[in-house]
């Protein structure tokens, strides 16, 4: 039997989550991002249960990742989410004897939920997300071009959340989509450590 994480060895187990089990992880990350949480911190709360991390405290450790890191449209921020949240259930631990291993495994791991996500979404970077996005907005008129810019924009001024912006941002999706993929994948290494 191979090992199993250490969150899932807690009473609230894996599959019996408490709070969390009556509404799907991608539903939920996308409820947090509509009540105003960004992207990365969306995710993670999804996982706060399994995480153990007080809500607040996910939230801040979160906040960075948001836009693409700080609205640089760098690195997905959901996809960033996915990542923290992995890593705190499955990272490795580098003081342990079996470090090399355990590292290579983590990020094969990591990279089959980039794998994922980019077969989902087409791309991992937030940039590129938007721009994919705001191809299906080509027909939008020229007073929305103001606000199809400022979406790609890098400014560090987040865009304020109004029902065009959501309209316009597939950034509820891709948080439902990345929870939803990271709790399939939680899902299936906790059969493969059962078998």
């Amino acid at each position: 039997m191979k090992s199993i994480p250490r969150f899932m060895k807690k009473s609230c187990g894996y599959f019996n989550r408490g709070e969390k089990n009556d509404m799907e992880r991608g539903q939920l990350a996308k409820e947090y991002f509509l009540k105003g949480y960004n992207c990365s911190q969306a995710v993670v709360l999804a996982f706060s249960d399994l995480t153990g991390l007080e809500d607040g405290m996910a939230a801040r450790m979160a906040s960075s990742f948001g836009g693409g890191m700080g609205r640089l449209r760098e690195v997905c921020g959901a996809f960033s989410g996915m990542m923290i949240v992995f890593g705190i259930l499955y990272g490795y631990d580098a003081s342990s004897p079996t470090e090399k291993e355990e590292k290579a495994l983590h990020y094969a791991r990591i990279q089959e939920l980039a794998r994922r996500f980019r077969e989902a979404n087409g791309a991992l970077v937030c940039r590129e997300l938007l721009e994919n996005h705001t191809k299906t907005l080509k027909a939008a008129k020229e007073k929305d071009k103001e606000q199809i810019d400022a979406m790609l924009s890098d400014s560090p001024v987040p865009t304020e959340r109004t029902e065009a912006y959501y309209q316009k941002r597939p950034c509820p999706d891709l948080c439902a989509v990345a929870a939803d993929i990271l709790d399939t994948y939680m899902r299936e290494l906790k059969e493969e450590a059962i078998r």
